[in-house]
Parts: structure tokens; C-alpha cells; sequence
């Protein structure tokens, strides 16, 4: 599939004279970088937020639990209450 994707001038021109080092055309050097970029992402676990941040690594099955509890709790409050 063709694309069209703006680079930067400095960008483009460090892509090229590193493909070249390396022998590759600039597509390849580029599709070789996308890929892991996307293979270094999945790799990552997910940055948890909030309580779960806190408390680190449990039991996925735990850890729904209580979100729904808190979920639930949440749900229950009346905004305008809260002005």
C-alpha cells in the first residue's frame, strides 16, 4: 500500500544517511523502524492510573472486582448533589 507521510527535512535526511549505513532503501528502513516501534509497544505492559497504580500487580480477577465495586459506587451519585 502507498501512503503519503510529511517528514521533517533534518528527520528525513538522518532516515536516509541511516539507511544508507545500513544498505537500505529508505522504504525498507522505515517499514523495519514501524515494526518495532509497534513490537517495543506491545512489549510494554500498560501503565496503570489511579488506585491501581498504587497498589501494583494483583489478580486480574481481583482487580476487576474491585473496580466494579467502585464502579457501582460511583454510579450512584447524584451530580448535582455534589455543586
Amino acid at each position: 500500500m502507498k501512503t503519503t507521510v510529511e517528514i521533517p527535512d533534518a528527520l528525513y535526511r538522518q532516515i536516509k544517511a541511516r539507511a544508507a549505513l545500513q544498505g537500505q532503501t529508505i522504504k525498507d528502513f522505515l517499514v523495519e523502524a514501524v515494526r518495532s516501534k509497534i513490537a517495543s509497544d506491545k512489549a510494554k505492559p500498560k501503565k496503570k492510573t489511579g488506585w491501581e497504580a498504587a497498589f501494583g500487580a494483583a489478580d486480574p480477577k481481583d482487580v476487576a472486582e474491585v473496580q466494579r465495586i467502585i464502579d457501582d459506587e460511583f454510579s450512584k451519585i447524584d451530580p448535582d448533589e455534589w455543586k
